[in-house]
């Protein structure tokens, strides 16, 4: 097989090859970009060998950003496609590669990074520490992430994307039924990326339960912190079950094993089950940290401390434990029978239970309090009736009967995209509007962010709420096109335009994100919310070591109490700070999983024995390397808390 056989594109379209100009000019622009300014050893020295929790937590950012507009170009093209009947915009192919790419991106590449951007940010910063736990692995985690991101967006101008759906269910995804290497992307990318998580929730566990401030008990931590750590125990747990079912899932592609067969003692359902032991989880590990950012959001602007504190952690933690009782809702129409159906229903509908103290509490938090609505706090609010939408729906999909009726159409996708959309996506650009001074050490235009948020909250019910409608008509979900007697047209079209309108949202994010830094006054508090936590008793922007002296803690408020009555937060003297090295070694040995995965995507033994190779030699290189990390001196800590003060 000559080069051009390998490599080739095997469904091409004009798309595609614009795409492959697009991606081409880029690349040689930010070359001639970073050549022109004389930024390669900046590059370098700050962001590729960084070990800082909060540059790494921008990056995460970035990054999830990027796959935002990813996934949202699939999206659109989508809805576009079905807009109307028969149409052929995307043909039947295509919008198999479309509909599995968006789904892959928005869960693994976009939503993931994102929690994990604000967890490496405020984390820290919450519980009063200098770092997380592993800076290096930390730095390990993030361009694990990033390399398999990388890896699965190159596939669909190299070798083609995957088509097997996001959840790629054997035996379709299968050598026999998926020829193409897409779906050596999904395994390989995947496995990657999950790596790199799973490191980050040892991580986070170590740092929440070792590195907290003096007298911060577990029952006087943030609520972000908390979910947080219920997040990624969540993770540890789960994660492995992903990484053995995608090592099974190559072996059986690339080394034609039979785990995942209908024949030679293969069980194609072994797949489904560890997929969703994983996947439904996976939701938690979303919504859980989103819960933690509506709980500072709406404690902080309601000017109330957070109702029913107690109660929220034990919720946190019952959801965490029935997030592994329900995986087999996922297929209960592919026949285990009445008993497991009905065990496995009336866990699903018990998890709503839990959930739906969170938001009385959220709302007995608002009660009586001087809301103030910034936009954070109007994805907060508009968050809580269009996620009790997905709630309710949810139980409705929750009934194993009645499921036969609902699971593949559109009411799916509708009830879906009613809990992930709100559940995360608002979520987290609260999150983002929330703590970006303390970030970037300016705040976002308010106008702005008003007139975002009303677009995306008005145009995400245009897109999704009729698709409860065409799905009980009877529209199934990964159907590319329809005929005009269905009497689908109307209501798909309505939610094309849905569509555009959340394009046009963020598409005003991205306008507020440049009009503020070009705009915004630099001359800001660094308290500029008047918040509760720790992480605003610090600069903005927060300095390397995060704070000259660490806090000591007394409440469930520590800064609000501080700040209120005069609680003693700092002691007074100075001492040097001990801070890890920068260091390449994360960045080399993830560009060396790059080419080990991108080796056996495409079966070049040789290649991938020799990357296996330099993986090892990495690890064995950190295990004998002594690094003792630096000192901050006194007097620089005092020179930087000086002009920091004066700046704010």
């Amino acid at each position: 097989m000559n080069y051009f056989d390998r490599f080739a594109i095997p469904h091409p379209s004009p798309a595609i090859y614009a795409s492959m100009v697009a991606i081409g000019l880029t690349v040689i622009a930010i070359i001639a970009g970073l050549t022109y300014f004389k930024k390669w050893g900046y590059l370098w020295r700050e962001w590729l060998t960084t070990v800082d929790h909060k540059r790494i937590g921008i990056m995460y950012l970035i990054s999830a950003l990027l796959m935002l507009f990813r996934g949202g170009v699939d999206a659109i093209m989508m809805r576009a496609q079905t807009a109307v009947p028969e149409n052929t915009l995307l043909d039947a192919q295509h919008y198999n590669e479309v509909f599995t790419t968006h789904g892959v991106v928005m869960i693994i590449f976009m939503a993931m990074p994102f929690i994990y951007a604000l967890m490496n940010f405020v984390v820290p910063l919450q519980i009063g520490a200098r770092d997380v736990a592993f800076p290096r692995l930390n730095a390990l985690s993030f361009w694990l992430f990033f390399m398999g991101a990388m890896l699965f967006n190159i596939s669909f101008v190299i070798g083609g994307s995957p088509d097997a759906g996001w959840t790629s269910y054997f035996p379709l995804a299968g050598n026999d039924f998926s020829q193409s290497v897409g779906t050596n992307y999904y395994m390989l990318a995947i496995q990657i990326a999950g790596i790199g998580t799973l490191i980050s929730g040892i991580n986070f566990i170590t740092t929440i339960l070792r590195m907290r401030a003096p007298g911060m008990t577990l029952m006087k931590m943030p609520m972000f912190t908390w979910t947080a750590f219920i997040t990624n125990a969540i993770v540890v747990f789960a994660f492995p079950v992903l990484t053995i079912a995608l090592l099974l899932g190559t072996m059986d592609r690339l080394f034609g094993s039979n785990f995942f067969t209908t024949t030679n003692g293969g069980m194609d359902m072994l797949w489904a089950n560890l997929f969703w032991v994983w996947g439904h989880p996976e939701v938690y590990i979303l919504i859980l940290p989103a819960f933690g950012v509506y709980s500072e959001v709406i404690s902080t602007f309601a000017r109330r401390n957070l109702y029913g504190y107690k109660s929220m952690v034990g919720s946190i933690v019952i959801i965490s434990f029935f997030s592994f009782l329900v995986w087999t809702h996922h297929f209960f129409t592919m026949g285990q029978g009445p008993l497991t159906n009905s065990i496995f229903s009336i866990t699903t509908m018990a998890i709503a239970i839990p959930t739906g103290i969170k938001i009385f509490n959220w709302i007995l938090t608002m009660w009586k309090g001087k809301i103030t609505f910034t936009v954070p706090m109007l994805y907060a609010v508009g968050f809580i009736p269009i996620f009790t939408i997905g709630g309710v729906t949810g139980v409705m999909l929750g009934m194993a009967s009645a499921d036969y009726q609902y699971h593949n159409t559109m009411f799916l996708v509708a009830h879906f995209h009613y809990t992930i959309i709100p559940g995360v996506v608002f979520a987290m650009l609260a999150g983002l509007t929330y703590w970006w001074p303390k970030m970037f050490g300016f705040m976002l235009n308010e106008r702005i962010g008003k007139w975002a948020f009303w677009f995306i909250a008005i145009s995400f019910n245009v897109t999704f709420f009729p698709m409860f409608f065409t799905g009980l008509d009877g529209q199934a979900r990964r159907m590319y096109t329809y005929s005009e007697a269905t009497g689908f047209g109307p209501l798909n079209l309505l939610s094309f335009i849905g569509a555009a309108g959340l394009a046009i949202g963020f598409a005003l994010i991205v306008y507020n994100v440049y009009y503020s830094t070009r705009y915004a006054s630099r001359n800001i508090s660094s308290d500029p919310w008047d918040a509760r936590t720790l992480e605003w008793a610090t600069h903005s922007p927060v300095p390397a070591y995060n704070f000259a002296t660490i806090p000591e803690v007394h409440s469930i408020e520590a800064f609000w109490d501080h700040k209120k009555k005069g609680h003693p937060l700092f002691k007074e003297n100075i001492e040097k700070i001990h801070m890890p090295n920068s260091t390449g070694g994360p960045f080399i040995m993830s560009c060396i999983f790059f080419l080990w995965g991108f080796s056996l995507v495409f079966s070049m033994w040789i290649p991938a024995i020799l990357t296996t190779i330099g993986i090892f030699v990495c690890m064995a290189y950190r295990s004998f390397e002594k690094d003792d990390g630096y000192y901050i001196s006194v007097k620089e800590v005092e020179e930087t808390e000086k002009k920091l003060r004066g700046a704010s």
